[in-house]
C-alpha cells in the first residue's frame, strides 16, 4: 500500500484547479492491494440476487418470506416482512438496508431501559406505566383546566385563570411572562416550545427561555438526515431524503457569496463540462445573479437566514447521509447511491464524483489538509482520498464478523482517523499511513446495552483530547483518549433505530441531539458543581428538552459562531465602506469555540418530514 504522508508542516489547500482537473468520475480503485500488502481477488460489484434451486431468480416478495431476522433484545426470529411492519413509522432507509443486510434489528423500546446505573429501588414497569399514565392524565386534566378556567373568568375575573396558569406553566417549566408559552397559535415560527427537563433536576434552567426565530420548512421533501454549518458559520448545508443538497445563507451574508458567484461568471471562467449527465446540478432561483440582498421579509428582523436557499445541489439519486465542509467552501456529501460528491459555492455543477462499492455513511475533509477527505462505507472500507489526484491514497478495513461502517471522522486536529461500526467499535488509525492504532468498545458493562449498537456519530473535543461517541442504545458517551477512559455518559434521549448524531455548542460548553420522541435534548457537557451537590461525576441525566417539532427529530446542531446571527438590524447598517473588512472577514475561517457571544446560543433543529427551526437561546443565568 502506498504510504503517502499527509501531515504538512505548512497547511495546503484545495484550490478550483486541482478539484476540476483530471476525472471528473473517480472509482475506488485500492490498486488491488489488500492493508497487509497481500493481493486481492477480484471483487464482485454489489450484492446479487438469490436464485431458487432451480436457477430462477428469486422475486421481492419471496426473498422478504425467506429471510429470517433475529430480534436482538428478545432473541425471536421473524420473517423479514413481518420485522418490517414491526419497525417505528420513522426509520430511516439506511437503518432498513442495514437490517435487511445482518438479519438483525432492536425494537422501538429496546434502548429506552436502563443499563447498570438502573437503581433496584425503582418501581416495577407496571408500576412504572401507571406513574406515566397518570402523569399523561394530569397533563389532560391541567390543559382542560385552562380552557375550562378561561370561560370561568368572565365571571370570576382574571385571578382563576392566572391560578390554573401557574399550576400548569409547574408541570411544563414554562414562564408566566413568555409570549411563546401562549394558547395562542400564531405564525408557525412564533408558535410556543414545549420545555421539559430530567425527573429530579429542579433548575436552575439554562434553555427554558429559547424561542424559535425562523421557520424554513416547506423546502425539503422529506427526511432532513444531516445538517452542517461551513467553518465560518455564515452558510448551513442541509441534506437528506429528496437527494438534493441545499445551501442556506445568513441575510447579512448573502451579498458576499452571491457577488462570488457572480464575479467567477463575469470573468469569463468557463466550467469544466461534466463527462455524465448525472453530474448535472439545478440552479436556484438565488443564483442566477441577479437577486439583490435586500431582505425579503424585511419584517422579521429576527430570522438569521434567508427564508429560500442560496442554491440548490441536484445530482445524488438516493438518500444523502452526510456533508463536511472544508474552510475555503468546498463541500462533501454522500449517498446511499454510492457516491461522494464535491461542490464549491462560487459553482453551480458537481465537481467531481468519488464512487464506492456500497453506500456511504460519513464523509470529512482533514482538517489540516483539505486536499483530502476521509470515506466510510458499508462495505468496511475506510478510504483516504486524494482530490487533486483523484485517487485512494490509503485505504483499510475493518476486521470481525460485521464491516459495516456506520460513522467517521477525525479527531486530534487530523492525527488519527477514526471510525464507527454496526457493531458498537470505535477504530483509531494514524492518518499518516492509515494503520490500525487502537480501539473502543462502546457498550455498558452490564444489562441490556452490554452488547455493542450501531455508532451513529463521532465528534471531537477539540482541546481536550476527548471524543464524543453516540450510539443506538440511546446513549451519547465522552471518552478521553489518553487512555480510553469513560469521561461522561448522556442519557434521556430516543435513538434505538436512527442516524441521529450528538454535536458540540461553539463553546464546547453544551451538547445537542435530535430524539426519536420529537424532542431536542440538551444536556452540559460537564456537571456545574454549584448546581449538583452529590451526583455521579462520569453520568449526566439532567438534561433539558425542548419540543417545537411534530415528527422524529433527525439532526440538532448548535451554530458555530452565534453573534452573526444576533442583532442583525445593526449589522445590516453598517456602511459600505466596511465591506472589504467584512470580505475578509468572512474569508477569515474562525476557528469555533474562541467567539464570546453574551451567553446565547444558536440552535437548529431538523425532523422527519423536512421541517428545519432556528432557535435563539438567551440565558439568564450567568455566573
Amino acid at each position: 500500500m502506498a504510504s503517502e504522508s499527509t501531515v504538512k508542516d505548512s497547511q495546503p489547500s484545495l484550490d478550483l484547479a486541482s478539484a476540476t482537473s483530471g476525472d471528473k468520475i473517480v472509482t475506488a480503485q485500492e490498486n488491488g492491494k489488500a492493508p497487509d500488502g497481500q493481493t486481492v481477488a477480484g471483487e464482485v460489484m454489489g450484492p446479487q440476487r438469490p436464485r431458487s434451486n432451480s436457477g430462477r431468480e428469486l422475486t421481492d416478495e419471496e426473498i422478504l418470506a425467506s429471510v429470517m431476522i433475529k430480534n436482538l433484545d428478545t432473541g425471536e426470529e421473524i420473517p423479514l416482512s413481518l420485522a418490517e411492519e414491526k419497525l417505528p413509522t420513522g426509520i430511516n432507509p439506511l437503518t432498513l438496508h442495514i437490517m435487511r443486510r445482518t438479519k438483525e434489528y432492536v425494537s422501538n423500546d429496546a434502548a429506552q431501559s436502563d443499563d447498570e446505573e438502573k437503581l433496584q429501588s425503582q418501581p416495577t414497569d407496571t408500576d412504572g406505566g401507571r406513574l406515566k399514565q397518570k402523569t399523561t392524565q394530569l397533563k389532560k386534566f391541567l390543559g382542560k383546566s385552562v380552557k375550562r378556567a378561561k370561560h370561568l373568568a368572565e365571571e370570576y375575573g382574571e385571578r382563576a385563570i392566572n391560578k390554573v396558569k401557574s399550576v400548569r406553566d409547574e408541570v411544563f417549566h414554562t414562564d408566566q411572562d413568555d409570549p411563546s408559552s401562549s394558547d395562542d397559535e400564531g405564525m408557525p415560527y412564533t408558535r410556543p416550545v414545549k420545555f421539559k427537563a430530567a425527573h429530579g433536576f429542579k433548575g436552575p434552567y439554562d434553555f427554558d427561555q429559547i424561542k424559535v426565530v425562523q421557520d424554513l420548512s416547506g423546502e425539503h421533501m422529506g427526511a432532513v438526515w444531516t445538517m452542517k454549518f461551513s467553518h465560518c458559520g455564515r452558510l448551513l448545508a442541509s441534506a437528506g431524503q429528496d437527494n438534493v443538497v441545499r445551501i442556506w445563507a445568513l441575510k447579512n451574508a448573502f451579498d458576499y457569496f452571491n457577488n462570488m458567484r457572480m464575479k467567477y461568471n463575469t470573468e469569463g471562467r468557463v466550467s469544466p463540462s461534466p463527462s455524465q449527465e448525472s453530474l448535472s446540478s439545478s440552479k436556484s432561483d438565488t443564483d442566477t445573479g441577479v437577486c439583490s440582498g435586500t431582505d425579503e421579509d424585511p419584517d422579521d428582523k429576527n430570522a438569521p437566514f434567508r427564508q429560500r436557499p442560496f442554491c440548490k445541489y441536484k445530482g445524488h439519486t438516493a438518500d444523502l447521509l452526510d456533508l463536511s465542509w472544508s474552510k475555503n467552501y468546498f463541500l462533501l456529501s454522500s449517498s446511499m447511491d454510492k457516491t461522494v460528491r464535491l461542490w464549491h459555492i462560487s459553482r453551480r455543477e458537481c465537481l467531481c464524483c468519488f464512487q464506492h462499492i456500497d453506500f456511504v455513511t460519513a464523509i470529512a475533509f482533514h482538517p489540516r489538509d483539505d486536499r483530502y477527505f476521509l470515506s466510510g462505507s458499508l462495505d468496511g472500507k475506510l478510504r483516504l482520498w486524494n482530490i487533486p489526484d483523484k485517487k485512494v491514497a490509503l485505504w483499510n478495513e475493518v476486521d470481525g464478523q460485521t464491516k459495516l461502517i456506520t460513522a467517521a471522522n477525525f479527531c486530534q486536529n487530523g492525527k488519527y482517523a477514526v471510525i464507527g461500526t454496526y457493531d458498537g467499535r470505535c477504530i483509531f488509525y494514524d492518518t499518516e499511513h492509515l494503520k490500525y492504532h487502537t480501539q473502543i468498545h462502546v457498550r455498558s458493562t452490564r444489562g441490556r446495552n452490554k452488547v455493542g449498537r450501531k455508532i451513529t456519530g463521532i465528534e471531537p473535543l477539540p482541546g481536550e483530547n476527548k471524543i464524543l461517541v453516540t450510539s443506538n442504545d440511546s446513549r451519547i458517551r465522552l471518552y478521553d483518549l489518553r487512555d480510553l477512559s469513560l469521561s461522561m455518559k448522556y442519557k434521556g434521549y430516543v435513538n434505538s433505530s436512527s442516524q441521529i448524531k450528538a454535536s458540540f455548542s461553539h463553546d464546547f460548553t453544551y451538547l445537542v441531539s435530535g430524539s426519536e420522541d420529537k424532542y431536542v435534548y440538551i444536556w452540559s457537557t460537564y456537571h456545574d458543581l454549584s448546581k449538583f451537590t452529590s451526583v455521579r461525576r462520569d453520568r449526566n441525566d439532567f438534561w433539558e428538552g425542548i419540543k417545537a417539532h411534530n415528527a422524529v427529530v433527525t439532526s440538532a446542531i448548535f451554530a458555530p459562531n452565534p453573534s452573526l446571527m444576533l442583532s442583525l438590524d445593526v449589522q445590516s447598517e453598517k456602511s459600505e465602506g466596511n465591506e472589504k473588512s467584512e470580505d475578509a472577514e468572512v474569508l477569515d475561517a474562525t476557528p469555533s469555540g474562541i467567539m464570546k457571544t453574551d451567553n446565547t446560543e444558536v440552535l437548529l433543529s431538523a425532523d422527519f418530514t423536512g421541517a428545519i427551526k432556528v432557535f435563539v437561546n438567551k440565558r439568564k443565568n450567568v455566573s
